[in-house]
């Protein structure tokens, strides 16, 4: 015999005892009560029956990305529901999906106001600190009132309505037995024509803030809409998309919002939006490519069934 031989009996011999002793360990834990597959006992027990149902239950998921629901956010729209949208403003303010605390900073007073700058002023100075700055330094000093005003204002969107006080207007919004009219961001400008085309809007500027980072997003976004004998003003799509965009946001949920919102605006035949954008939280952190573009899309109605019309709409915005 050979000394490869030899290597490979001792090298065979070795592995054969090893998994001697793994199924020894393995044999001792099922005897003590411990079983390493507990479902899959069940399921012989059981039957069938108890199987399907096993895997019928839906794993509960925790932790990182598995968080629960906190405040309203976009609504479910059903593919099978094809350009029908049940409740898409559901907030009798007419907001839009808004958070746990958006009504309250929607109906603040001017004292409710200054006190809501001054502790967040006071929470930018806790975070200056804890960076390692100094905020009584003199470029610092003011950073803390600067930031405040400033996070406010670009988070804006939450103090603004898509629809206003309940009236009745030419073409009434229908939400569970009541009549909105889009009038602070809508005001008067949906008019009746007889255009049964596309309408495109885009190369729309947008800018955001990642809701998980706090950092900038920025892009464009494209709105289309076919008409069913109402059309909106043009600067209001850009201004429904300016409302959303001032909120923390994820590129997917805004880009479903604002083609949901024109959706229920004007109930057009329907609705396609793509948004590209670029995300500081993917440039400036973590992975750092910067280049990379997100681009996401909402289509409704005919641009969701009818491939043709989808087909043009795409071609459109690639057409620059």
């Amino acid at each position: 015999m050979s000394i490869d031989d030899l290597a490979s009996q001792l090298r065979l011999s070795s592995s054969l005892e090893k998994i001697k002793i793994q199924q020894e360990e393995s044999s001792d834990s099922t005897s003590n009560g411990f079983d390493a597959h507990p479902h899959e006992e069940d399921s012989r027990s059981d039957g069938p029956s108890t199987q399907r149902l096993l895997s019928a239950t839906p794993h509960i998921r925790e932790g990182l990305g598995f968080r629960p629901i906190s405040g309203i956010s976009t609504p479910q729209y059903s593919s099978r529901a094809v350009g029908k949208v049940a409740n898409a403003l559901p907030d009798a303010n007419g907001l839009g999906w808004p958070a746990k605390s958006t009504h309250l900073r929607l109906n603040a007073t001017a004292e409710e106001r200054a006190e809501r700058e001054k502790k967040l002023s006071s929470a930018v100075r806790t975070i200056l600190e804890c960076i390692g700055e100094d905020p009584d330094r003199e470029g610092l000093l003011k950073t803390p009132d600067r930031y405040a005003k400033a996070l406010l204002w670009m988070t804006r969107g939450y103090e603004e309505r898509l629809a206003g006080a309940r009236c009745f207007t030419r073409r009434p919004l229908q939400m569970e037995g009541s009549c909105l009219c889009m009038e602070d961001i809508i005001n008067d400008a949906v008019f009746e024509e007889d255009h049964d085309e596309m309408v495109l809007v885009r190369d729309i500027d947008i800018s955001s803030l990642c809701e998980h980072h706090l950092v900038p997003f920025t892009g464009k976004i494209a709105i289309a809409y076919i008409p069913n004998k109402l059309v909106l003003g043009l600067s209001k799509l850009a201004r429904i998309a300016e409302v959303f965009s001032r909120r923390l946001q994820v590129q997917e949920r805004l880009t479903k919002q604002v083609a949901l919102a024109v959706q229920e605006a004007i109930n057009p035949r329907g609705v396609a939006v793509v948004m590209e954008a670029t995300h500081m939280c993917m440039t400036m952190r973590g992975v750092q490519k910067p280049g990379a573009v997100t681009v996401t899309s909402c289509m409704l109605g005919c641009f969701r069934t009818q491939q043709k019309t989808r087909e043009e709409f795409l071609t459109l915005i690639r057409g620059r």
